[in-house]
Protein backbone atom coordinates (compact mmCIF):
# COMPACT_ATOMS: atom_id res chain seq x y z
CA UNK A 1 0.00 0.00 0.00
CA UNK A 2 1.43 3.36 -0.26
CA UNK A 3 2.51 5.78 1.86
CA UNK A 4 1.32 9.47 2.18
CA UNK A 5 4.32 11.56 1.46
CA UNK A 6 3.29 13.92 4.35
CA UNK A 7 1.54 12.79 7.46
CA UNK A 8 -2.13 14.16 7.28
CA UNK A 9 -2.63 17.74 9.30
CA UNK A 10 -5.34 17.69 11.82
CA UNK A 11 -8.14 19.86 11.31
CA UNK A 12 -7.23 22.41 13.69
CA UNK A 13 -3.84 22.57 12.82
CA UNK A 14 -4.72 25.68 10.98
CA UNK A 15 -6.92 27.66 13.35
CA UNK A 16 -7.84 30.14 10.89
CA UNK A 17 -8.69 27.58 7.61
CA UNK A 18 -10.70 25.40 10.40
CA UNK A 19 -12.80 28.28 11.35
CA UNK A 20 -13.77 30.02 7.92
CA UNK A 21 -14.64 25.89 6.95
CA UNK A 22 -17.02 25.74 9.23
CA UNK A 23 -18.31 28.84 9.05
CA UNK A 24 -19.34 27.97 5.74
CA UNK A 25 -20.34 24.61 6.02
CA UNK A 26 -22.61 25.87 8.98
CA UNK A 27 -24.45 28.93 7.53
CA UNK A 28 -24.61 26.53 4.23
CA UNK A 29 -26.61 24.00 6.06
CA UNK A 30 -28.74 26.73 7.58
CA UNK A 31 -29.52 28.08 4.24
CA UNK A 32 -30.23 24.41 2.97
CA UNK A 33 -32.58 23.75 6.20
CA UNK A 34 -34.66 26.93 5.92
CA UNK A 35 -34.87 26.24 1.79
CA UNK A 36 -36.38 22.92 2.20
CA UNK A 37 -38.28 24.00 4.97
CA UNK A 38 -40.02 27.37 2.52
CA UNK A 39 -40.51 24.66 0.23
CA UNK A 40 -42.26 22.16 2.26
CA UNK A 41 -44.61 24.20 3.02
CA UNK A 42 -44.92 25.58 -0.65
CA UNK A 43 -43.87 28.77 0.12
CA UNK A 44 -43.27 30.09 -3.68
CA UNK A 45 -39.42 29.95 -5.25
CA UNK A 46 -38.49 33.76 -4.46
CA UNK A 47 -38.55 33.30 -1.19
CA UNK A 48 -35.67 31.60 -1.81
CA UNK A 49 -34.32 34.53 -2.05
CA UNK A 50 -35.48 35.57 1.71
CA UNK A 51 -33.23 32.39 2.75
CA UNK A 52 -30.48 33.86 0.92
CA UNK A 53 -30.00 37.07 2.36
CA UNK A 54 -30.83 35.86 5.85
CA UNK A 55 -28.00 33.22 5.41
CA UNK A 56 -26.05 36.27 4.19
CA UNK A 57 -26.91 38.70 6.94
CA UNK A 58 -26.36 35.96 9.85
CA UNK A 59 -23.05 34.90 8.45
CA UNK A 60 -21.81 38.64 8.34
CA UNK A 61 -22.80 39.21 11.80
CA UNK A 62 -21.37 36.07 13.38
CA UNK A 63 -18.01 37.29 11.53
CA UNK A 64 -18.29 40.74 13.92
CA UNK A 65 -19.12 38.53 16.80
CA UNK A 66 -16.14 36.19 15.97
CA UNK A 67 -13.90 39.11 16.59
CA UNK A 68 -15.57 40.76 19.91
CA UNK A 69 -15.83 36.80 21.27
CA UNK A 70 -12.19 36.39 20.39
CA UNK A 71 -11.39 39.46 22.75
CA UNK A 72 -13.66 37.94 25.44
CA UNK A 73 -12.36 34.56 25.66
CA UNK A 74 -9.24 35.31 28.21
CA UNK A 75 -10.95 37.42 30.23
CA UNK A 76 -12.62 37.26 33.77
CA UNK A 77 -15.42 34.59 33.55
CA UNK A 78 -17.78 37.33 34.49
CA UNK A 79 -16.68 39.75 32.42
CA UNK A 80 -16.53 37.30 29.48
CA UNK A 81 -20.43 35.81 30.00
CA UNK A 82 -21.92 39.21 31.51
CA UNK A 83 -20.78 40.89 28.08
CA UNK A 84 -21.62 38.12 25.86
CA UNK A 85 -24.96 38.11 26.66
CA UNK A 86 -25.15 41.68 25.90
CA UNK A 87 -23.49 41.53 22.58
CA UNK A 88 -25.83 38.68 21.68
CA UNK A 89 -28.97 40.07 22.83
CA UNK A 90 -28.06 43.33 20.53
CA UNK A 91 -27.06 40.95 17.82
CA UNK A 92 -30.38 38.72 17.73
CA UNK A 93 -32.35 41.83 17.77
CA UNK A 94 -30.10 43.41 14.68
CA UNK A 95 -30.49 40.51 12.75
CA UNK A 96 -34.09 39.96 13.30
CA UNK A 97 -35.13 43.19 12.50
CA UNK A 98 -33.36 43.21 8.67
CA UNK A 99 -34.88 39.95 8.37
CA UNK A 100 -38.12 41.83 9.25
CA UNK A 101 -37.93 44.33 7.20
CA UNK A 102 -36.69 42.07 4.31
CA UNK A 103 -39.98 39.95 4.67
CA UNK A 104 -41.87 43.30 4.50
CA UNK A 105 -40.66 44.53 1.23
CA UNK A 106 -41.58 41.01 0.11
CA UNK A 107 -45.36 40.44 1.72
CA UNK A 108 -46.03 44.14 0.84
CA UNK A 109 -49.85 43.16 0.61
CA UNK A 110 -49.77 41.04 4.63
CA UNK A 111 -51.70 41.85 7.30
CA UNK A 112 -49.44 41.42 9.76
CA UNK A 113 -47.12 44.22 11.30
CA UNK A 114 -43.40 44.62 11.78
CA UNK A 115 -43.98 44.32 15.01
CA UNK A 116 -45.65 39.84 14.65
CA UNK A 117 -42.54 39.67 11.63
CA UNK A 118 -40.02 40.79 14.16
CA UNK A 119 -41.05 38.50 16.90
CA UNK A 120 -41.78 35.53 14.37
CA UNK A 121 -38.45 35.61 12.96
CA UNK A 122 -36.34 36.41 16.28
CA UNK A 123 -36.33 33.11 18.11
CA UNK A 124 -35.37 31.24 15.45
CA UNK A 125 -32.45 33.74 14.48
CA UNK A 126 -32.04 33.77 18.33
CA UNK A 127 -31.33 30.00 18.00
CA UNK A 128 -29.30 30.40 15.07
CA UNK A 129 -26.69 32.53 16.71
CA UNK A 130 -26.89 31.45 20.02
CA UNK A 131 -25.94 28.35 18.76
CA UNK A 132 -23.28 29.24 16.62
CA UNK A 133 -21.74 31.35 19.84
CA UNK A 134 -21.97 28.33 22.04
CA UNK A 135 -19.92 26.44 19.35
CA UNK A 136 -17.60 28.90 19.13
CA UNK A 137 -16.59 29.15 22.54
CA UNK A 138 -16.79 25.02 22.79
CA UNK A 139 -14.44 25.12 20.38
CA UNK A 140 -12.47 27.58 21.18
CA UNK A 141 -12.12 26.05 24.84
CA UNK A 142 -11.33 22.57 23.58
CA UNK A 143 -8.32 24.32 21.40
CA UNK A 144 -7.10 25.99 24.62
CA UNK A 145 -7.48 22.45 26.32
CA UNK A 146 -5.10 20.93 23.51
CA UNK A 147 -2.91 23.30 23.18
CA UNK A 148 -2.44 23.21 27.08
CA UNK A 149 -2.04 19.22 27.40
CA UNK A 150 0.25 19.54 23.88
CA UNK A 151 2.56 22.08 25.74
CA UNK A 152 2.46 19.59 29.05
CA UNK A 153 3.18 16.72 27.15
CA UNK A 154 5.94 18.80 25.50
CA UNK A 155 7.22 19.91 29.33
CA UNK A 156 7.10 16.96 29.99
CA UNK A 157 9.07 14.92 27.28
CA UNK A 158 11.59 17.38 27.70
CA UNK A 159 12.24 17.03 31.01
CA UNK A 160 12.21 13.14 30.52
CA UNK A 161 14.96 14.32 27.71
CA UNK A 162 17.06 16.33 30.09
CA UNK A 163 16.84 13.39 32.64
CA UNK A 164 17.88 10.76 30.34
CA UNK A 165 20.55 12.84 28.87
CA UNK A 166 22.05 13.63 32.90
CA UNK A 167 21.68 9.72 33.19
CA UNK A 168 23.81 9.19 30.13
CA UNK A 169 26.25 11.66 31.18
CA UNK A 170 26.42 10.45 34.80
CA UNK A 171 28.92 7.64 33.81
CA UNK A 172 32.13 6.57 35.57
CA UNK A 173 34.61 8.34 34.57
CA UNK A 174 37.25 6.08 36.78
CA UNK A 175 37.90 3.98 33.65
CA UNK A 176 38.85 7.02 31.41
CA UNK A 177 41.28 8.37 34.54
CA UNK A 178 42.96 4.87 34.74
CA UNK A 179 43.22 4.61 30.97
CA UNK A 180 45.11 7.69 30.56
CA UNK A 181 47.13 6.94 33.28
CA UNK A 182 48.03 3.57 31.70
CA UNK A 183 48.43 5.66 28.63
CA UNK A 184 51.07 8.03 30.53
CA UNK A 185 52.96 4.78 32.17
CA UNK A 186 53.33 3.49 28.51
CA UNK A 187 54.52 6.87 27.28
CA UNK A 188 57.05 6.87 30.19
CA UNK A 189 58.02 3.67 29.48
CA UNK A 190 58.34 4.20 25.54
CA UNK A 191 56.26 2.04 24.72
CA UNK A 192 54.94 3.85 21.97
CA UNK A 193 53.21 1.39 20.36
CA UNK A 194 50.68 0.00 22.77
CA UNK A 195 50.03 4.17 23.79
CA UNK A 196 48.85 4.49 20.14
CA UNK A 197 46.77 1.84 20.28
CA UNK A 198 44.73 2.48 24.13
CA UNK A 199 44.47 6.26 22.87
CA UNK A 200 43.11 5.44 19.15
CA UNK A 201 40.94 2.99 21.16
CA UNK A 202 39.98 5.03 23.62
CA UNK A 203 39.37 8.03 21.22
CA UNK A 204 37.02 5.71 19.28
CA UNK A 205 34.99 4.89 22.49
CA UNK A 206 34.71 8.59 23.16
CA UNK A 207 33.81 9.54 20.13
CA UNK A 208 30.42 7.28 20.27
CA UNK A 209 29.74 8.58 23.15
CA UNK A 210 29.73 12.16 22.22
CA UNK A 211 28.11 11.88 18.61
CA UNK A 212 24.95 9.80 20.15
CA UNK A 213 22.10 11.17 21.40
CA UNK A 214 21.86 11.17 25.38
CA UNK A 215 18.39 9.53 24.18
CA UNK A 216 18.67 7.77 21.60
CA UNK A 217 18.32 4.06 21.16
CA UNK A 218 20.86 2.02 19.27
CA UNK A 219 20.76 -2.11 18.29
CA UNK A 220 21.85 -4.79 20.25
CA UNK A 221 24.63 -5.01 17.95
CA UNK A 222 26.41 -1.74 18.04
CA UNK A 223 26.01 -1.85 21.68
CA UNK A 224 27.85 -4.46 21.68
CA UNK A 225 30.87 -3.38 19.42
CA UNK A 226 30.72 -0.02 21.38
CA UNK A 227 31.26 -2.00 24.49
CA UNK A 228 34.05 -4.06 22.56
CA UNK A 229 35.86 -0.49 22.51
CA UNK A 230 35.41 -0.14 26.03
CA UNK A 231 37.03 -3.73 26.46
CA UNK A 232 39.66 -3.38 24.00
CA UNK A 233 41.11 -0.85 26.16
CA UNK A 234 40.75 -2.59 29.65
CA UNK A 235 42.50 -5.68 28.17
CA UNK A 236 45.75 -3.45 27.54
CA UNK A 237 45.48 -2.55 31.12
CA UNK A 238 44.26 -6.70 32.87
CA UNK A 239 45.52 -8.77 29.83
CA UNK A 240 44.94 -12.35 30.55
CA UNK A 241 43.19 -11.58 33.59
CA UNK A 242 40.36 -10.07 31.69
CA UNK A 243 38.29 -12.76 29.78
CA UNK A 244 35.49 -12.29 27.76
CA UNK A 245 32.69 -13.93 26.03
CA UNK A 246 30.04 -12.78 23.34
CA UNK A 247 26.79 -14.94 23.22
CA UNK A 248 24.81 -12.88 21.39
CA UNK A 249 22.05 -14.70 19.62
CA UNK A 250 21.52 -13.67 15.48
CA UNK A 251 17.39 -12.48 16.21
CA UNK A 252 18.71 -9.92 19.17
CA UNK A 253 21.21 -8.27 17.15
CA UNK A 254 19.00 -5.86 15.54
CA UNK A 255 16.95 -5.22 18.88
CA UNK A 256 16.76 -1.76 20.66
CA UNK A 257 18.06 -0.55 23.33
CA UNK A 258 19.66 2.24 25.18
CA UNK A 259 22.69 3.40 24.54
CA UNK A 260 25.58 2.69 26.67
CA UNK A 261 23.69 0.84 29.02
CA UNK A 262 25.78 -1.77 29.14
CA UNK A 263 29.38 -0.39 29.97
CA UNK A 264 28.81 0.48 33.67
CA UNK A 265 27.54 -2.74 34.28
CA UNK A 266 31.00 -4.40 32.61
CA UNK A 267 32.88 -1.24 34.29
CA UNK A 268 31.79 -2.45 37.51
CA UNK A 269 32.71 -6.22 37.06
CA UNK A 270 35.78 -5.33 35.94
CA UNK A 271 36.36 -3.32 39.68
CA UNK A 272 34.89 -5.75 41.31
CA UNK A 273 35.58 -9.15 39.76
CA UNK A 274 38.86 -8.97 37.71
CA UNK A 275 41.08 -6.14 39.61
CA UNK A 276 40.66 -7.87 43.16
CA UNK A 277 41.46 -11.29 42.37
CA UNK A 278 44.78 -12.32 40.72
CA UNK A 279 43.77 -14.97 38.60
CA UNK A 280 41.17 -12.20 37.37
CA UNK A 281 37.43 -13.40 36.50
CA UNK A 282 35.54 -13.81 32.74
CA UNK A 283 32.79 -11.61 32.14
CA UNK A 284 30.42 -13.44 30.01
CA UNK A 285 27.38 -10.96 27.82
CA UNK A 286 24.72 -12.79 26.66
CA UNK A 287 21.50 -11.27 24.56
CA UNK A 288 18.75 -13.16 23.30
CA UNK A 289 14.99 -13.02 22.64
CA UNK A 290 12.04 -14.29 24.36
CA UNK A 291 9.09 -13.87 22.60
CA UNK A 292 8.33 -10.07 22.70
CA UNK A 293 11.36 -9.71 25.24
CA UNK A 294 14.60 -8.98 25.29
CA UNK A 295 16.66 -10.01 27.95
CA UNK A 296 20.58 -9.21 28.51
CA UNK A 297 22.19 -11.33 30.83
CA UNK A 298 26.01 -9.65 32.32
CA UNK A 299 27.72 -12.04 34.50
CA UNK A 300 30.97 -12.71 36.17
CA UNK A 301 32.96 -15.12 38.04
CA UNK A 302 34.11 -13.06 40.75
CA UNK A 303 33.41 -13.05 44.22
CA UNK A 304 29.89 -12.41 44.28
CA UNK A 305 27.90 -10.50 46.86
CA UNK A 306 28.67 -11.36 50.38
CA UNK A 307 25.54 -13.69 51.99
CA UNK A 308 23.19 -11.88 53.66
CA UNK A 309 23.35 -8.55 51.39
CA UNK A 310 19.97 -7.42 50.13
CA UNK A 311 19.87 -7.16 46.34
CA UNK A 312 17.32 -4.25 46.53
CA UNK A 313 19.67 -2.48 48.50
CA UNK A 314 22.00 -2.39 46.13
CA UNK A 315 19.83 0.24 44.37
CA UNK A 316 20.20 2.89 46.87
CA UNK A 317 21.23 6.53 46.12
CA UNK A 318 24.69 6.55 46.99
CA UNK A 319 25.29 2.24 46.49
CA UNK A 320 26.71 0.34 43.42
CA UNK A 321 27.26 -3.34 43.05
CA UNK A 322 31.44 -2.70 43.57
CA UNK A 323 30.72 -1.15 47.11
CA UNK A 324 29.34 -4.41 48.70
CA UNK A 325 31.42 -6.55 47.03
CA UNK A 326 34.76 -5.03 47.66
CA UNK A 327 34.31 -5.41 51.65
CA UNK A 328 37.54 -6.31 53.10
CA UNK A 329 39.39 -6.23 50.31
CA UNK A 330 40.50 -2.72 50.45
CA UNK A 331 38.31 -1.58 47.43
CA UNK A 332 35.54 0.43 47.14
CA UNK A 333 35.58 2.27 50.07
CA UNK A 334 33.93 5.61 48.78
CA UNK A 335 31.12 4.35 46.23
CA UNK A 336 30.49 5.52 42.76
CA UNK A 337 26.84 6.33 43.57
CA UNK A 338 25.81 6.54 39.83
CA UNK A 339 25.89 2.75 38.61
CA UNK A 340 23.45 0.40 39.42
CA UNK A 341 21.16 3.38 40.26
CA UNK A 342 21.43 5.53 37.25
CA UNK A 343 21.03 2.13 35.41
CA UNK A 344 17.48 1.33 36.82
CA UNK A 345 16.38 5.10 36.57
CA UNK A 346 17.24 5.12 32.83
CA UNK A 347 15.08 1.69 32.41
CA UNK A 348 12.24 3.36 34.08
CA UNK A 349 12.50 6.65 32.65
CA UNK A 350 12.52 4.97 29.16
CA UNK A 351 10.28 1.86 29.38
CA UNK A 352 8.34 2.43 32.80
CA UNK A 353 7.37 -0.76 34.37
CA UNK A 354 7.43 -2.99 31.32
CA UNK A 355 11.15 -3.73 32.11
CA UNK A 356 12.95 -5.82 34.69
CA UNK A 357 16.85 -5.02 36.21
CA UNK A 358 17.44 -8.14 38.70
CA UNK A 359 20.86 -8.21 40.47
CA UNK A 360 21.50 -11.96 41.57
CA UNK A 361 24.41 -13.56 43.18
CA UNK A 362 25.38 -16.94 41.07
CA UNK A 363 25.32 -20.23 42.02
CA UNK A 364 28.88 -20.98 41.60
CA UNK A 365 29.94 -17.88 42.69
CA UNK A 366 30.47 -14.42 41.00
CA UNK A 367 27.35 -12.26 40.24
CA UNK A 368 24.52 -11.90 37.91
CA UNK A 369 22.45 -9.13 35.96
CA UNK A 370 19.70 -9.47 34.13
CA UNK A 371 18.22 -6.62 32.15
CA UNK A 372 14.56 -7.68 30.08
CA UNK A 373 12.93 -4.99 27.60
CA UNK A 374 9.85 -5.07 25.13
CA UNK A 375 11.31 -6.39 22.16
CA UNK A 376 11.93 -3.58 19.37
CA UNK A 377 13.61 -2.90 16.25
CA UNK A 378 14.26 -0.12 14.00
CA UNK A 379 11.88 0.12 10.81
CA UNK A 380 13.51 -0.39 7.60
CA UNK A 381 14.23 2.30 5.61
CA UNK A 382 13.73 1.88 2.00
CA UNK A 383 16.94 1.26 0.03
CA UNK A 384 18.47 3.64 -2.89
CA UNK A 385 18.42 2.72 -6.32
CA UNK A 386 21.44 0.59 -7.06
CA UNK A 387 22.56 3.36 -9.32
CA UNK A 388 23.44 5.60 -6.21
CA UNK A 389 23.33 3.27 -3.71
CA UNK A 390 26.21 4.63 -1.11
CA UNK A 391 29.04 2.46 -0.27
CA UNK A 392 28.95 1.52 3.19
CA UNK A 393 32.09 1.68 5.39
CA UNK A 394 32.74 -2.44 6.24
CA UNK A 395 33.13 -1.62 10.11
CA UNK A 396 29.53 -0.31 10.04
CA UNK A 397 28.37 -2.80 7.67
CA UNK A 398 29.71 -5.83 9.42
Amino acid sequence: MAMLPLPPTPFFGNKNRAFWRLQFLGWGGALLLRAMSSLANAVPWSFLIIVIIATITGFSISLILSVIYRALINRRAIVTWGVTAVVLAIAVGLYAFIDSWVVSLYRTSADSSFAQLFLGVFYLDLTLLGAWSALYYAINFYIQVEEQNHQLLQLENQATSAQLAMLRYQLNPHFLFNTLNSISTLVLLKQTEPANAMLSRLSSFLRYTLINEPTARVTVAQEVETLKLYLGIELMRFEERLRTQFQIDDAARDALMPSLLLQPLVENAIKYAVSPMEEGAEITINAHQIGSVLRIVISDTGPGLPPGIDPAELFGANHDMGHERGQGRGHGTQSTGVGLANIRDRLVQAYGDNQRFDIVSGADGGVIVTIELPFEIREATPRPPRSVQPVLNPAVAG
